[in-house]
């Protein structure tokens, strides 16, 4: 009697082991744990500081004392759709981080197609480790080696004016090669990574059929990589959009959306202004994104 009650002691699972069980036998519930603190994180940093800044942009600031005045006041929008600054300053960033993103997808499509789909195993590790190089090195150096390249007595200036050309200095031109140069692994991995999970008969028996170079591109290819271009043209449009560094460093006297933010926060400590203007890019990145999905390119991501 003793020893069947002690064997049945023994035999009893453990508390880890039944919790175990629980969790495998109920996915739903381990997808849920898993996902808790990471949502949790998400709520509380992510959205937490959006509605934050939105509550501070209705802020004002006492002009007399500099002391932000909580209330609701509709000032800072009215500035900033009523002065032109502002508006100049937002088309000019959109228009920087559309041409960016075209530019980078566009370089970016054969450089990942040769790597996918041509080179060799060697050939594609070397250029993988290529592309991943510059994202081991600060970005603050990268930015600055750029204004060396750029200068009047750089890199540029010296390849260029033998052939009647010169460099683009510093302005808007350098600060978008700066950018597409920053942004373009972003672009081309997510891509690649499409263009490796296109099966190669697909391509095959499309040349069988007749189908020439281009319309297997257009009409088999693109539609597969349509989410690995969307996803980099995400990275690259919204990392643009909020970017205020690069434009200090080789955009000359020119400024974008976030020198506008650092300018009310670090210069004019108008920090409800600030507030205002931070809130264009995420409407603008909820506007692409929304226009994005109704194509349906983002089903697949």
């Amino acid at each position: 009697m003793v020893n069947a009650v002690g064997k049945a002691e023994v035999e009893r699972p453990s508390l880890a082991h039944r919790i175990s069980t629980t969790l495998y036998s109920k996915p739903k519930l381990r997808l849920r744990l898993l996902l808790s603190a990471p949502v949790t994180w998400l709520g509380l940093v992510y959205i937490a500081a959006l509605l934050a800044l939105l509550v501070t942009a209705f802020f004002t600031v006492d002009s007399f004392t500099g002391e932000i005045k909580p209330g609701f006041s509709l000032q800072n929008f009215t500035d900033l759709f009523t002065n032109s600054l502002y508006s100049t300053v937002t088309l000019r960033t959109i228009g920087i981080a559309l041409g960016v993103t075209i530019v980078d997808v566009l370089i970016a499509l054969p450089i990942a197609f040769y790597m996918a789909k041509i080179a060799s195993p060697r050939t594609r590790g070397i250029l993988l480790i290529s592309i991943l190089m510059p994202l081991w090195a600060s970005y603050l150096v990268k930015a600055y080696a750029w204004r060396s390249v750029l200068s009047n007595v750089g890199i540029a200036a010296w390849l260029l004016r033998p052939i009647g050309l010169d460099t683009p200095g510093y302005s808007l031109l350098g600060a978008g090669i700066t950018l597409g140069y920053l942004w373009l692994p972003y672009v081309i991995l997510p891509i690649y990574a499409s263009l490796e999970k296109v099966p190669s008969n697909l391509l095959e028996a499309s040349s069988d059929l007749g189908a020439k170079t281009f319309t297997t591109l257009r009409k088999v290819v693109f539609p597969l990589i349509l989410p690995g271009i969307v996803a980099g043209s995400i990275f690259s449009f919204s990392l643009t959009l909020g970017d205020y560094i690069t434009i200090n460093i080789v955009g000359g006297a020119s400024q974008m959306l976030g020198n506008l933010v650092y300018g009310n926060v670090g210069v004019a400590n108008n920090l409800p202004m600030a507030a205002a203007i931070a809130l264009v890019p995420v409407v603008i990145m909820f506007g692409y994104l929304t226009a994005v999905r109704k194509t349906g390119a983002l089903d697949n991501l």
